[in-house]
């Protein structure tokens, strides 16, 4: 007997927790690069080694409960754990008074996606047929992304009224709306219970194209940034501290608006070829970065760009998967993809900050557009080509 698939109902739904979810979250990150920067002195460096641990506590609880939840057949409490653990955890921002209570709490917030993602993304994959993936993960992209533009909008409204760590708590509010639409809404996909220990399907699911995929994104990623860099870069060519979180809600914009048609574009032409694109649009990313200098406007360019890389990578490279692994080691597979990014974006975020205090901006972006290269070229060698 075959899965019972709710269908799109699941995915709209888990798109508006996510919308409520990302409401909150981008309420404070917009601001919260320039303020570990500016206000709780932290160097590049410092910051490359906070956003790198919280994605690596992020990615590592990926692996852990997306094997767990393909053992026990269920998806929807880890889901709503991770989405409570996040939700606690974002106000405490309001009370770090050192760069280190600040890595605390973000990784605190991260551990609660960690849980999340890997059972949320199985959910959606099993939710809909797989050939309709791209388009299920591009809906729930741009309903996630439309958040993130809403996000930094409001703190942008809120910070001249209540300031910054106020703002940090009423991020709590679209919080608490996205956990009762997740509990009132969303609706589980059970898969047979597995007897064996979590991460046994590790080995029928690392192997392969597969595994050739891992390594290209594991090399991609040990030159990757966020757009806490993005942020930071977009101060030192003029923009106003009040005004990072317009730049990230811009940056966001071009996040959303290519959800959609990027998922779109990977069906009818091939996931691997859209995450190619991807790369070779953070490669021309990361030369502007390294080259460009002026204005304010050229760092809004900058964060535009990152955007649209941003748009097709995170809908496209999660969509790519199902295509590799079998249905009930789904969530094994998410977290093994998880793993390896978060593994490979510490050491990356680590190594650019680096790069960018001791050897300058130059040096640290062209590193990244290099590597981006290279990763892209190794992608098509081995997944591309083999596929078409």
């Amino acid at each position: 007997m075959g899965v019972k698939r709710p269908g799109y109902r699941n995915v709209v739904a888990l798109g508006f927790v996510s919308f409520f979810t990302d409401m909150s979250t981008e309420m404070i990150l917009g601001v919260l690069p320039v303020y570990l920067v500016e206000e709780l002195g932290a160097t590049r460096a410092v910051l490359g080694v906070i956003e790198g641990l919280a994605e690596l506590s992020n990615y590592v609880f990926r692996m852990i409960s997306g094997a767990v939840s393909d053992k026990v057949g269920r998806r929807k409490p880890f889901v709503f754990a991770g989405y409570l653990i996040s939700s606690v955890a974002k106000p405490l921002f309001a009370v770090a008074t050192s760069w280190l209570d600040a890595l605390i709490v973000r990784v605190m917030d991260r551990v609660g996606k960690g849980v999340r993602t890997s059972p949320r993304d199985a959910l959606i994959s099993q939710s809909i047929r797989e050939e309709e993936a791209g388009k299920a993960f591009g809906i729930h992209r741009t309903l996630d992304q439309l958040g993130a533009v809403l996000g930094p909008l409001l703190a942008f409204i809120l910070i001249p009224l209540v300031g910054v760590r106020m703002v940090f708590i009423a991020s709590f509010i679209p919080a608490l709306v996205a956990l009762a639409v997740l509990a009132a809404l969303v609706v589980e996909v059970r898969t047979p219970p597995r007897e064996s220990r979590p991460l046994e399907g590790l080995g029928r699911v690392v192997r392969g194209k597969f595994l050739c995929l891992l390594v290209a994104l594991a090399l991609f990623n040990l030159g990757a940034y966020n757009f806490s860099f993005v942020l930071v870069r977009a101060r030192e060519m003029g923009v106003a501290v009040l005004a990072a979180p317009l730049v990230y809600m811009l940056l966001n914009l071009t996040h959303t608006a290519m959800g959609v048609p990027s998922g779109l574009l990977a069906d009818r032409v091939g996931r691997e070829k859209t995450l190619l694109l991807s790369m070779l649009v953070f490669a021309a990313t990361s030369l502007m970065l390294a080259y460009l200098t002026g204005g304010w406007a050229y760092g809004i360019a900058i964060a535009l760009a990152f955007g649209a890389f941003q748009g097709i990578y995170d809908t496209v490279s999660r969509a790519v998967v199902p295509r590799y692994v079998p249905e009930e080691l789904r969530g094994t597979a998410y977290g093994a993809y998880y793993l390896v990014v978060g593994a490979s974006m510490l050491t990356g975020m680590s190594i650019i900050g680096a790069l960018w205090d001791s050897m300058g901006r130059v040096t640290a972006f062209t590193y990244s557009a290099c590597l981006a290269l290279v990763s892209a070229a190794l992608l098509y060698a081995t997944v591309v080509k083999s596929s078409s």
